[in-house]
């Protein structure tokens, strides 16, 4: 799918959220007064109209684009794609913290503002026509479309927008409400197509378009007549405004989406070119491999693959011999995604940076990425890797500026100011066993902490327990990589030990923070913002699935309200690498590995833009399907 626009703010209702804004001073002269001119003739002088929102300089998009201009505008409708996904699913809510949702319920819902898949920082008007707003962004009103429906064909309305809103920050989940609530000084309908968000001073005024554009709006008739809460597993979905509607369900086992022939959105400039397939389907397997050999007889015809070993050596099946399926690897101009493990600081064994540093040292990517990965990842070392908002080397002016008064204060130790952003620990490639001088130095760290080894070669503390350390698992594929990591603990005396449970059991612990690491992904955006309190901050440690390491620190606590308050650019970058120096010097991650690029396989009955936009893959939003060739492999007898 197109990359998402919520996953700044809309994290914390488990999606992800990313809010844009368009500032004043970024406007050319011209549209400035066209704006103006617009604004004082309704009335309202001063008021600034647009379709769109950008913080940083102008929008890609004028107000009359034809379409986005990394999609295909002529792509066909019609055909089916067809995924996979592993483990199992009970429900369709994918907004609680209750149940397992099926796969691909975004295609259910459309939000009010988008982003653009080549504009990092833009928001387009997708669900309204304009927003309109003061300079001071104390308040904003959408201008909402007036033909939308939902999909059982009743109009959608400035009172269901007003319904979903209230609806999220009384049943959302805690982390959104902890972040979002008090925000809002009023939510108010204006007229049957018009709502107006007006802002307390707390808000973050870079925020604010965001929280005005990440909605999805639902039915408020239907949350009346069905007496449904957003807080409970649901078995059929919410009644939504989006393209797709669901065909058929077999829980557990299979979920097939169909495009709506009435959907209201069809025709907008913004969707041309997009939302192409006429079915998508997704079937549930048990692990990867029974994934893989289901994908090779064309059980299912496209496949994203994030394994290195199938990749490196599960492509050599007739079907792909015969040019039948088609493997591409595909750019990504994404930040690098942050996978890795975090460590369960509410545990006290855990609080101790020795401890967590210890462990950090043991696991050895270097031999894991040779023997395991065929050299194919590369290891993250940062939360905003392959981007300017980096932490390198050591702290520059502008960063020493910005974390000296947290070293004043004594919230940080001053080697923050002197030593270069940490990097992951470096192991021998030669073996899974670090050097001995790294279990000498691994030992000494844990032995400072208060863990020394016992009579059967444990270590122990004061009180006799045991450094226990159980890693949970729900995938049968990360057994062969977190076993050596599991010896190699074992050889300094950690108690360690893979727990593998079904998908349920998996996030039932998650959830109940019954774990001491865990896999987690805390990976940041182009423009981080409100968001960062959900992921890192200590408000959110209580209850959350994005700080589900429970991080509580007051200096990254002050280091996201200065993230959060940048006004340009040239605020925003230096104050995030100092957010990411300190997050990374913390501890509470421990990097797994990355990949750079997309490795894609599928039945050759697809299609795809011949210059992808960097931001997104986007198999679902604007690949398309080729008719022709889908025929060509039905009469050569490939697929049915």
């Amino acid at each position: 799918m197109q990359r998402d626009p919520r996953a700044k703010v809309k994290a914390a209702v488990a999606s992800e959220a990313r809010g844009a804004g368009m500032r004043w001073a970024g406007l050319a002269a011209g549209t400035i007064a066209a704006l103006l001119a617009w604004g004082e003739a309704r009335g309202e002088e001063g008021v600034i109209v647009s379709h769109g929102y950008s913080n940083f300089g102008e929008l890609k998009y004028p107000a009359d684009y034809p379409h986005f201009a990394y999609v295909n505008p002529d792509a066909p409708k019609g055909g089916e794609i067809s995924l996979h996904s592993i483990g199992n699913f009970d429900s369709f809510n994918g907004f609680a913290r209750v149940g397992v949702p099926a796969a691909g319920t975004n295609l259910l819902y459309e939000d009010v503002m988008i982003a653009a898949a080549d504009d990092p920082y833009g928001l387009y008007c997708n669900l309204c026509t304009t927003i309109e707003y003061p300079e001071s962004l104390d308040w904003v009103i959408v201008n909402l479309r007036e033909n939308i429906t939902f999909s059982d064909g009743s109009p959608m309305m400035a009172e269901d927008l007003k319904f979903t809103v209230d609806l999220f920050l009384e049943q959302g989940i805690v982390e959104f409400r902890t972040v979002v609530e008090g925000y809002f000084e009023s939510v108010e309908v204006l007229d049957p197509y018009r709502v107006r968000f007006s802002f307390n001073e707390e808000a973050p005024k870079r925020d604010r378009v965001a929280f005005v554009g990440l909605w999805n709006p639902f039915s408020k008739a239907w949350f009346e007549e069905t007496g449904t809460r957003l807080d409970e597993s649901i078995s059929e979905p919410f009644m939504s405004t989006g393209p797709y509607v669901v065909k058929e369900a077999d829980f557990g086992r299979r979920v097939v989406y169909e495009r709506n022939p009435n959907w209201w959105g069809a025709d907008l400039p913004i969707n041309r070119g997009r939302f192409n397939f006429d079915q998508i389907r997704y079937e549930y397997f048990a692990d990867v491999g029974a994934a893989f050999e289901a994908f090779k007889a064309g059980e299912y015809t496209y496949r994203t693959e994030n394994t290195s070993r199938i990749w490196a050596t599960g492509y050599d099946f007739p079907a792909l011999d015969r040019g039948w399926v088609q493997k591409a690897t595909l750019p990504d101009g994404n930040i690098t995604s942050a996978q890795g493990f975090i460590f369960n600081l509410r545990r006290e064994k855990w609080q101790d940076p020795r401890t967590r540093d210890a462990v950090r040292m043991l696991f050895n990517f270097e031999w894991t990425n040779e023997a395991l990965f065929y050299g194919l990842y590369q290891r993250p070392a940062s939360f905003w890797g392959g981007s300017d908002l980096a932490a390198e080397g050591v702290p520059g002016a502008d960063e020493a500026a910005i974390l000296q008064p947290l070293v004043d204060e004594g919230l940080l130790d001053a080697a923050i100011l002197e030593n270069a952003a940490v990097l992951p620990p470096e192991n021998d490639a030669a073996r899974n066993l670090p050097q001995r001088s790294v279990l000498r130095r691994a030992a000494g760290l844990l032995e400072e902490a208060g863990w020394v080894p016992g009579d059967d070669g444990l270590l122990r503390n004061a009180a006799g327990e045991t450094l226990g350390l159980e890693i949970i698992q729900f995938n049968p594929a990360f057994d062969r990589l977190i076993n050596p990591f599991v010896e190699n603990l074992r050889q300094v005396g950690i108690d360690a030990k893979l727990d593998r449970v079904d998908n349920a059991q998996y996030i039932q612990r998650r959830r109940d923070a019954d774990w001491d690491l865990t896999n987690h992904s805390p990976g940041q955006g182009f423009e981080p913002s409100t968001g960062l309190r959900q992921w890192f901050a200590s408000e959110t440690a209580e209850d959350s699935s994005r700080n589900l390491m429970a991080l509580q620190d007051p200096a990254i606590d002050r280091l996201i309200d200065a993230v959060i308050a940048a006004e340009t650019l040239d605020d925003l970058r230096p104050r995030v690498r100092a957010l990411d120096r300190v997050l990374r010097a913390h501890g509470f991650w421990l990097s797994q590995w990355a990949n750079q690029e997309h490795w894609v396989a599928y039945w050759d009955m697809y299609r795809y833009p011949e210059e992808l936009p960097p931001l997104a893959l986007g198999t679902l939003d604007f690949w398309w399907y080729d008719a022709e060739k889908a025929d060509a492999l039905r009469e050569a007898g490939a697929i049915n």
